[in-house]
């Protein structure tokens, strides 16, 4: 049994950190290499930036520039913001956050709180421009007395954070047998650090990058070139321009992934692996689960960090309106009548019907023969009535001399006719209190829909 948690704590952030490695089953579809996610969102900020967090405060505590009663300013796509409210709250500090607009309001919601002012900036914004939420907390802190900025972009203890914990807790969790680290670069600190130690440890440990489509990392990284980036829906990963904490010689490869693709990965983390993480976690799995279905090796490790906690993004990758708004999830096809009826046995027949002159004798011989339990009663085109076997049966027990009668002499009402664009749900409601409905269009009827069909559509799409 593991040891940790059997103690108490002195505050909530000695919780940080030795968060658990689980494997990935399901959305790896059948893929031999296993695929193993770094649960970062089991910190008790709910993300990986929990590590930098206090480490940055405690770096400018020992620098003598952040003193009782100082101010943290930074910012934040929201997961460094809550790691660092978190510490300043244990620790006395105030906090002021600016943040792209872009972000969930989950966050912003979360930091203020916190204790934290939040500050929302423009998104679409050169990186130079005063309006860019980096260069505002810049400003902020420098107008502020007693303020420091966090500087995660540029900070020497944001990497060396993780290569002090996340990195040796991966090796010690893979017993050493890690081949490939997956992680994405929004400050650059998790895959510097982390991938530096692991390389240290064994130099043959590919470091994967991961970027959002629209960043500039992944490219310049591929290419030399620095490509001007576009908007791009995925929070906390990539970047307009190379965080200085990025070290990218230690880096072996990078690629990029689509935002449908990565909140998609991302939902089903959560719907088949009860893992509730964000998109840039479904982002850094998406890439992942690709190279383990390439390299198909049952004997190598790979790694992907599970950045954050779902619950930020309620109102995004979960909230199913959002993703169809922005193309990202497409609305189920409606089920119809049509569906129904091309649902059916093949060996079933046709429409049969009856007229209202037919003899009851015929009617029955007719439903016995083509194994059908009831017959629409048609005349000129249009359904007057109909029979079923079990009523004709039991009333020709009571009278025989029903059988030379005609039909419409003991007919049921008319069963409903509904169009063929008919909503399925709405041919399964009339089945409630009618044996059957008819689908016609312009005046002719072309099939039935039984409650047996009805129930055996649904069957065979649970099945």
């Amino acid at each position: 049994m593991s040891q940790r948690h059997r103690a108490p704590y002195d505050d909530v952030l000695q919780m940080v950190g030795w968060t658990p490695l689980v494997r990935l089953n399901r959305v790896t579809d059948g893929a031999r290499t296993p695929v193993y996610g770094k649960c970062e969102f089991m910190n008790p900020g709910g993300s990986v930036k929990d590590r930098i967090g206090l480490a940055m405060i405690e770096a400018a505590e020992a620098e003598g520039t952040l003193k009782p009663g100082g101010t943290v300013v930074e910012g934040t796509s929201g997961n460094t913001g809550l790691a660092l409210a978190m510490a300043a709250a244990i620790k006395g500090y105030r906090c002021i956050f600016t943040m792209p607009d872009k972000m969930s309001s989950e966050k912003v919601k979360l930091l203020r709180a916190f204790g934290a002012e939040v500050i929302i900036t423009p998104t679409a914004v050169p990186p130079d421009h005063p309006e860019n939420y980096v260069m505002k907390a810049k400003a902020i802190a420098k107008a502020t007395p007693g303020a420091v900025l966090a500087n995660q972009f540029y900070n020497p203890a944001n990497p060396a954070a993780h290569e002090a914990s996340t990195g040796p807790e991966l090796w010690e969790q893979s017993q050493g047998r890690i081949t490939h680290f997956f992680a994405g670069a929004g400050t650059g600190g998790t895959i510097t650090g982390t991938g530096r130690y692991l390389k240290s440890r064994n130099p043959d440990v590919k470091v994967c990058g991961v970027d959002p489509e629209g960043s500039m990392i992944g490219p310049f990284f591929n290419t030399g070139e620095e490509v001007e980036g576009h908007p791009y829906k995925v929070e906390g990963l990539g970047n307009d321009k190379i965080p200085g904490t990025l070290d990218l010689d230690i880096v072996d490869e990078y690629v990029t992934v689509s935002d449908g693709d990565s909140f998609r990965m991302a939902r089903r983390l959560t719907r088949e692996e009860g893992l509730f993480v964000g998109g840039s976690a479904g982002l850094i799995v998406e890439a992942a689960v690709r190279k383990a279905r390439e390299l198909d090796d049952p004997e190598a490790f790979v790694v992907a960090v599970l950045c954050d906690w779902g619950e930020h993004y309620l109102t995004k990758v979960f909230d199913d309106d959002w993703m169809r708004e922005n193309g990202f999830l497409t609305r189920a096809r409606r089920r119809t009548v049509t569906d129904l009826l091309e649902a059916r046995s093949p060996h079933a027949p046709a429409l049969l019907t009856a007229e209202p002159s037919t003899p009851v004798q015929m009617a029955l011989s007719t439903m016995t023969s083509h194994g059908v339990s009831q017959l629409p009663v048609v005349r000129d085109g249009a359904c007057v009535g109909a029979v079923r076997e079990s009523g004709l049966m039991r009333a020709v027990l009571e009278d025989p001399g029903l059988l030379e009668r005609p039909v419409e002499s003991v007919m049921e009402g008319p069963y409903p006719v509904v169009g063929s664009g008919t909503d399925a749900e709405e041919v399964t409601r009339l089945l409630r209190t009618n044996a059957a409905v008819l689908v016609g269009d312009a005046g002719s009827l072309r099939g039935i829909v039984t409650r047996y069909d009805a129930v055996g559509a649904l069957t065979r799409s649970r099945g």
